[in-house]
């Protein structure tokens, strides 16, 4: 398998791609190759107008239209993604850098998992509900703005296309300039299968100009925001000037803690999970397990361990077989990964694997060496603010409670993971965790359940029913 070739994107604006009003265009780099692939227009405030406006000429006749037709055009589209899996995923790893494996599974099979699971919740969801004298109702929020990110350029759109779509909504979607071309995939399979002109509608450009046009535009009902806790603050500040609803699925720095009654099998198992959960995705993740809180009698163990799978992560070209760590997406998230190892070990961390320097015989592209941090305290940098790489970290604790208020102790709360020889003790441990979603064990993934998170991780649902009640406003009909 091989990158794309050089290609030339456009908007999708009611069912068609239109060229920018201008000529300034913005390129797309491959992070492994530092050479540009594709590139995409800067919207205009012209074409951003032309978005809003057929996604608000189409809102009327998509609200209407009934339930199980809404699930019946996402269940065409999941077919179609799920037929053209392999070029997606050479896509994506070619404009982000995710390792193929990776990216065949995950960046491109996801989506798929995803939009099937809102066909079925669409087709089965009740939007009215008999309360005492008074029906109900579950009406569409109205034309929404998607704003997403670009670490799972194709999932994140999905995942908020998916829901609006199947809650009655129209979506103006702006994806990441970093890796935009996914979703332009996304728009020509919209287009052959019939989904009505104007329903979803692509608009490319960077965040400062397009998307905070979008967020304060007027004619936008609510704002579906996934990328980082700074630019979040900038979203929800700038919606509230139109009072619109807002959903920010934001940064994590999320535990795996392993309490004291693991035994020695369970103890490795848990860490060597917990490492492939920090590196996952060349360990650019929201909801990446960062912080390894352990017995502080067995921090060595855990160390040993750790610094040893995460020597089994081969770093390198991200079309090569063996590969599990691509490239960061860009020479500036590299830079600002390296100087947050840079900053731990000024902060007395000690290094057990990895460090700032590039990665031997890797001269090009965006890499970054894996990474375990020992002796760290809770109160460090690299404890306390998200990296957004292959990065971890080793804490000991002395007791459960204090192993509960460091897990806690950061200002954010999306994700984490508990292991205890006893299931119960595990679950009861995690509800004294202030974080959206909890792995007990190694929990498998559940596309139906509710992901977001407390504190500075941000507000709102995504997935599931969860998911589709965002994009629902209820109205109460008294009799």
């Amino acid at each position: 398998m091989s990158a794309p070739d050089q290609r030339q994107v456009e908007h999708f604006i009611g069912g068609q791609w239109v060229a920018s009003r201008r000529g300034q265009r913005l390129l797309v780099i491959n992070p492994a190759t530092e050479q540009s692939i594709a590139t995409v227009p800067e919207a205009t405030g012209q074409d951003i107008e032309s978005a809003v406006a057929a996604a608000r000429a189409a809102f009327p006749a998509w609200a209407a239209t009934p339930p199980h037709e809404r699930a019946g055009h996402l269940r065409r589209l999941a077919v179609r993604l799920e037929a053209r899996t392999d070029e997606i995923a050479r896509t994506i790893t070619a404009e982000m850098g995710a390792p193929l494996a990776f990216s065949l599974r995950v960046q491109a099979g996801l989506p798929v998992t995803v939009m099937f699971s809102f066909a079925d919740v669409t087709a089965s969801f009740s939007f009215e509900e008999k309360i005492d004298n008074s029906l109900v109702i579950l009406d569409p929020v109205g034309v929404v703005a998607a704003i997403t990110p670009w670490n799972f350029p194709l999932h994140q759109v999905i995942l908020k296309v998916a829901a609006a779509l199947a809650a009655g909504c129209t979506v103006v979607v702006k994806p990441s300039e970093l890796a935009p071309l996914s979703a332009d995939l996304l728009a020509e399979l919209a287009h052959d299968t019939g989904l009505p002109a104007g329903v979803l509608n692509i608009v490319h450009g960077t965040g400062p100009r397009v998307g905070e046009a979008l967020t304060r535009h007027p004619g936008i009902d609510m704002v579906s925001f996934t990328g980082s806790t700074r630019a979040g603050r900038e979203v929800a500040r700038r919606a509230g000037e139109t009072l619109k609803k807002v959903a920010l699925e934001l940064g994590g720095k999320s535990a795996t803690v392993i309490l004291p009654d693991t035994d020695s099998d369970l103890f490795e198992t848990a860490v060597r999970h917990g490492v492939r959960k920090c590196f996952m995705n060349s360990g650019q993740s929201c909801n990446a397990l960062t912080r390894l809180l352990v017995p502080a009698d067995q921090t060595g163990t855990a160390v040993e361990l750790a610094a040893a799978e995460a020597g089994r992560f081969a770093v390198g070209d991200p079309f090569a077989d063996g590969v599990r760590i691509g490239p960061m997406v860009s020479a500036h998230h590299r830079d600002r990964v390296r100087g947050y190892i840079q900053q731990g070990v000024a902060e007395g961390a000690q290094l057990a694997i990895g460090g700032f320097e590039p990665p031997a015989g890797l001269d090009r592209g965006f890499y970054i060496r894996p990474t375990v941090f020992a002796d760290v305290s809770p109160a460090m940098v690299i404890a306390q603010e998200e990296i957004f790489g292959p990065v971890l970290t080793v804490t000991g604790y002395h007791s459960e409670d204090q192993a509960v208020d460091i897990a806690n102790g950061t200002p954010y709360g999306l994700a984490g993971a508990v292991w205890s020889a006893d299931p119960d003790h595990a679950a009861t441990f995690a509800r004294r965790l202030r974080t959206g979603q909890v792995d007990l064990n190694g929990g498998r993934f559940n596309p139906l359940a509710p992901f977001g998170g407390f504190g500075h991780s941000g507000f709102g649902r995504e997935y599931g029913s969860y998911g589709l009640r965002e994009f629902c406003e209820p109205k109460s009909l008294q009799f």
